[in-house]
Order: structure tokens, then C-alpha cells, then sequence
């Protein structure tokens, strides 16, 4: 494979390959190392694609392509591990079978794989205990003519011309290929006489998993699944669910690992924080305006902004991930600054005895030129982001659209909707304050 692919891929650098582990002699990677972004036409992503079509053509083995995390964690691996957990083994030998072939169905994903694989050969002796009692022959002559025969066990050294050897006891390679093999031992009764074991065991072949997995004290396997384009990380766990509805009952219990355990936290964490930053900037303006109505005004901003973002990640068809999410937190320390400027001069021209109406239509005329500088040097500045310079600022774009997007949306929105919710909600007098303008930004921004 690494042959065909720097044959196919020009742009891969270098090529590291490792055999084995992880108790399996026959599974293995390959991490391929790109050339400089701005020496290639292709991104990550397409070169990714063209592989998964060259590997999907080699029927020696199964491949996956897997790329690695804008945001580096101690996990690796797919981007969706469904942890499925039993009672028992065998419970979960008979469900991964239909699990797999529902998830392998689904249009969601590109590749599954499991971890618990049922594909080492093994063979069951099972004794015929009654019968070895008739013969006169014991568990145990059966237990240690298997042992001597079969597990290499170091009896001793010995020393020959100044080195020393091992004196290992097993039967000759030639007398131990086959299962039958096996059966064609001999061992003594109590009487002297040698049996045949063939008369005294029962041979059962089966496969079981060469290595077991256990989660929350419970017997797992761990179902992994790559995602085909356009869709994200939520749209695989919700597939899983319900796949898991469909297939597994009430005995089996399920989790998240690796990256989709990632996601599940940081989605709940930034739900967290934005909620507590809506709370922040609302106390904090209640206490510099004196108010709880002029906060109330000024939050307005806020669902005008993310209105725009959502906007914004859809028609540049991007997701709602945890950059943007981040951008959208941004946007509501940056989006109230409108709405602080306009309230807090329209309470002075309130105060100086104008109506709410003329005193709010006064202060969006006079603040217009201050919000649509502010906005347009925000905007700017994040403008880099968005059009994805530099190497692995693609995964970034999506904040910087969603900045720019609720900016943009906000700035115009916030000069219609805020006079129009201020003139509803304010007081129709207005004492003056002692905070002013430059105050508030000043207790905002720290």
C-alpha cells in the first residue's frame, strides 16, 4: 500500500508504518506527513478522500482513513466510539453482528469497525471424565501430558562447550500442526498402560477474541465509525442511538469514548459558559446603568447576533462546531456594545427633557458613526480568520464566519430593533446618571 500511495498522492512528504500491537499481529497503521500547505493545490480533506477511494480497491485488508484533531487530545482514533456494554461475552457476541450491519447501512457513515473481534482459533478439550475414570486415568495425567506436550516448558540447562542451553520439553512441530495431533497422545493409568487421549477428550473448535475489553466494570466493545462528507460528529452519535433503539434491549447499556466523548463535553461545558456570560454582562450593566429595564434593552442585541452567525455557518455551509460556538460567545461581549451606546445616550437626551421616542432617534443618529467604526474594525480584524489563511486555519474559518456574520447582521438590525424595544420598555423620564459612556465600555472590556 505505502507503494501505490506515493505513486497516487504527490503531495505526501513522508510515510511512517508500524506492524502489530495491541495483542494482534495482523493489524497495523500508517501516518502520512503532507507537504507545506502552500505547496499544494489540494487540501487536507481531498487528499483524504482520493485515499479512502486507493484504499477501498485493496481487498488484502481493511483500511481507514482517520485525520488527526485540529484540537489535539490524548485520544486518537475514528471520530465516533460507540461504547457498547454487557452482562456477559456472549451477549455481546450476538449483538455485534446486526449492530454492525445496521451501522455499515447507514448513509451517515463511510467506514465501522469493532474493537472485539471474535477471530482467534481456538481449540476446547473437554475430558470425558467418567470413561477416564473407568480406564483409570485422572484429570490431572490428562492436564500435565497436555502441558508437557504442547507448552514449551524449561525444564533445566545443561552446558556444552562453554555456553548454555535451555532444556525445553514439547513434541516435534511436525506432531503438533494439526488438531488431531492433539488426540493422538498417550498417557499411563494407575495400572502401567498406556491410553490413547482420543478415547478420553473431546475437541470443540471455536474462535474468541484475542484480547477483552471491559468499560465501567462491564464486558465492552467499542463500535468505531468514520463520517462520509458533510456531516459532523452529532449527526454520527444520533445515527448510533438510534441504531442502538433499534437493535440492542434493555439489558445492554451504552457510552461515549474518544472524540465523540470530546464533543459531548465541550458542547455541555460552552452551553454552560454562554448561558453565564448572558448572566454577567446583564448584572454588570444592571449595576452601571442602576437599571434592570436598560440591560433588558440592551440584551436584545444578542438573539439579532446569533441570528446572523446561524445564518452566516449555513450559507457558507459550515457546522456548528466548537469554534464557531466560541465565536458566538465573543459575539455577545461584542454586539452590546451597540446597544450601550445607543440606551446610554438616549437616557441623557431623555433626561434633558426630550420624549423617549426623539430622545432614542437622537441617540441612533449621533451613535451611528461610533457603532459602524467599531463593527467595521472588528470585522476586519477577524476577516483573516475567516477566508482560512495559513496552514490549519480551515478548521477555524467557521469562527470567523461566525463573527463577521453577526456582526454584520447585528450592526444594522441594532439601529431599527433597539430604538424600537427602547421606546416600548423605557421609562418616559430619566434622571441623569453619573456613569458615563466611556465608564461603562471601560467596565465591560475588563
Amino acid at each position: 500500500m505505502s507503494n501505490v500511495l506515493h505513486d497516487s498522492i504527490p503531495e505526501i512528504d513522508a510515510m511512517i508504518s508500524l506492524t502489530g500491537g495491541r495483542g494482534s499481529n495482523n493489524s497495523g497503521f500508517v501516518r502520512l506527513t503532507l507537504t507545506d500547505a502552500t505547496e499544494r493545490e489540494r487540501s487536507q480533506q481531498d487528499i483524504a478522500q482520493e485515499i479512502t477511494g486507493i484504499t477501498r480497491q485493496l481487498n488484502d485488508a481493511r483500511s481507514f482513513v482517520v485525520q488527526s484533531q485540529s484540537i489535539s487530545t490524548r485520544r486518537s482514533g475514528l471520530p465516533i466510539s460507540y461504547v457498547i456494554q454487557a452482562l456477559n461475552i456472549e451477549k455481546l457476541r450476538e449483538v455485534i453482528p446486526p449492530f454492525l450491519d445496521a451501522a455499515q447501512d447507514d448513509p451517515t457513515f463511510a467506514n465501522v469497525d469493532v474493537n472485539l473481534k471474535f477471530n482467534k482459533p481456538e481449540i476446547v478439550v473437554e475430558i470425558n471424565r467418567t470413561k477416564a475414570r473407568e480406564l483409570g486415568v485422572s484429570a490431572i495425567d490428562i492436564a500435565q501430558t497436555l502441558q508437557l506436550a504442547y507448552s514449551g516448558q524449561r525444564f533445566g540447562f545443561y552446558v556444552l562447550n562453554g555456553k548454555q542451553y535451555q532444556v525445553i520439553g514439547q513434541v516435534l512441530k511436525e506432531n503438533r500442526k494439526k488438531p488431531i495431533d492433539l488426540a493422538s497422545l498417550y498417557v499411563r493409568n494407575i495400572r502401567g498402560e498406556l491410553i490413547q487421549l482420543d478415547n478420553l477428550v473431546k475437541l470443540n473448535e471455536r474462535s474468541s477474541p484475542p484480547q477483552l475489553f471491559r468499560f465501567n466494570r462491564y464486558v465492552s466493545a467499542t463500535v468505531s465509525a468514520s463520517l462520509v462528507p458533510d456531516k459532523t460528529i452529532g449527526d454520527g452519535i444520533e445515527a448510533m442511538d438510534k441504531i442502538a433503539d433499534d437493535v440492542l434491549d434493555e439489558t445492554f447499556s451504552t457510552a461515549l469514548e474518544g472524540s465523540s466523548k470530546d464533543f459531548v463535553e465541550s458542547s455541555s461545558s460552552l452551553l454552560f459558559t454562554f448561558l453565564l456570560a448572558l448572566v454577567l454582562i446583564y448584572l454588570t450593566l444592571a449595576a452601571q446603568f442602576e437599571s434592570f429595564r436598560d440591560p433588558f434593552i440592551i440584551m436584545f442585541t444578542v438573539p439579532l447576533a446569533l441570528a446572523g452567525s446561524v445564518f452566516s455557518l449555513w450559507m457558507f455551509n459550515q457546522t456548528l462546531n466548537i469554534f464557531s460556538e466560541i465565536g458566538q460567545i465573543m459575539l455577545i461581549g461584542l454586539v452590546t456594545k451597540n446597544g450601550i451606546l445607543i440606551v446610554e445616550f438616549a437616557n441623557q437626551k431623555k433626561a434633558q427633557g426630550l420624549s423617549v421616542v426623539e430622545a432614542v432617534k437622537e441617540a441612533a443618529r449621533l451613535r451611528l458613526r461610533p457603532i459602524l467604526m467599531t463593527s467595521l474594525s472588528t470585522i476586519l480584524g477577524t476577516f483573516p480568520i475567516a477566508l482560512a489563511l495559513g496552514a490549519g486555519s480551515e478548521s477555524r474559518m467557521s469562527m470567523g464566519i461566525a463573527v463577521i456574520g453577526g456582526l454584520i447582521f447585528s450592526t444594522f438590525l441594532t439601529l431599527f430593533v433597539i430604538p424600537a424595544i427602547y421606546s416600548y420598555f423605557s421609562e418616559k423620564t430619566k434622571e441623569v446618571s453619573n456613569v458615563t459612556v466611556g465608564e461603562v465600555e471601560q467596565q465591560m472590556i475588563l
